[in-house]
Formats: C-alpha cells, structure tokens, sequence
C-alpha cells in the first residue's frame, strides 16, 4: 500500500477511535501503518499539522449543515448547523478534544463567510455575528466535552444524585428535565 496523506488520516483516525487522544502518537500510528517516523513527516510537517487534518477530515465527512436552506431563518440555521457540528464531534472517540483549540482551515472561509451572511442579513452587525458564531461552537465543543468524558459509573452517580435532590423539588424537577 502507497503512502499518502489518506492513508495516514485513515490509519490516524482509526487509532483514535481505538486509543484515543492520550495515547494517539506519531510513534503509535508508524508502527501501524509499517513505516518510520520520519516518512509521516513527509505528509505532516509535525503532530499538530496531522491532527488538524484529522479534525478536517472529521468535519468534512460528518458536519452537513454548514450553510443555511434558501430562505431558512439564522435561529435555524444557528440550530441546525450546532447540532451538526455536534454529530461531527460524537462521530469519533475524543472528537472534541481533537477539535478544541483549532482554528478554521483558510479553504472554508467562504463557507464561513456565508454563515456569517446569514445572520447579518437578518440585522445582526458582522461582529456580533462572529462573536454569536463562536460563542456557540465553543458551547458545542463544552458539551461535547463533558459527554465524551462521562465516567464509566455516570449512571450510578446519576441515580445517587437524583436520590439526594428527591427532597428539593425545583431540583428534582430541573434533573429531572435535564436528563431528559
């Protein structure tokens, strides 16, 4: 099998699935693919430029809803396009941990740039739309966050919770809907 940039996030994103982001090394994905070190570097000038790719890659095959409908509301769209971005993050062991601190690859500022449009046209000034935009993939990579990292005992700690809120009833009842 030929070398290639696919082959590498291929392998790369299969070793995530498997080891995930702690124990995900450069060492670890030569060795499965058969190769030294030094011929990754060939493909990825270092680690960082590899897991960018791979939270590309991720986003590519799993983040549909990245432009508005024809005539779709910004509330909608916004919607929409977090609970995308959301599946895109779940599709993969540590996919939020993978995507947290990168920034947008300069091939998708267009798509950025029409979903920017989207809320400005609506009213909202080019600024507030950016700021609207972030705040809700910063809040969508949280949650993700917090979901991929749930202990293995969450629904014995759940339930232990719960019972102590029994005797709070605006607690019990926010549990109650929050777990829903």
């Amino acid at each position: 099998m030929k070398l290639d940039r696919d082959v590498i996030l291929q392998a790369a994103l299969a070793l995530l699935d498997e080891v995930g982001m702690d124990k995900l090394s450069t060492r670890l994905l030569a060795e499965r693919l058969g190769v030294q070190q030094p011929a990754l570097y060939w493909h990825f000038k270092n680690k960082r430029a590899l897991l960018d790719a791979m939270n590309g890659e991720i986003l590519r095959r799993s983040h549909h809803r990245k432009l508005p409908l024809p005539d779709e509301s910004w509330e909608s769209f916004l919607r929409e396009n977090a609970r995308s971005f959301r599946r895109a993050l779940l599709a993969r062991r540590d996919g939020a941990r993978l995507h947290a601190g990168s920034e947008p690859d300069p091939g998708d500022l267009d798509m950025v740039e029409a979903q920017l449009a989207a809320v400005v046209r609506l009213g909202v000034p080019p600024a507030q739309a950016m700021t609207l935009l972030i705040a809700l993939g910063r809040y969508t990579v949280g949650c993700v966050l917090e979901q991929q990292a749930t202990p293995a005992d969450a629904a014995m700690q759940q339930q232990a919770l719960d019972a102590a809120a029994a005797s709070r009833p605006l607690l019990a009842e926010a549990f109650a809907t929050y777990r829903a």
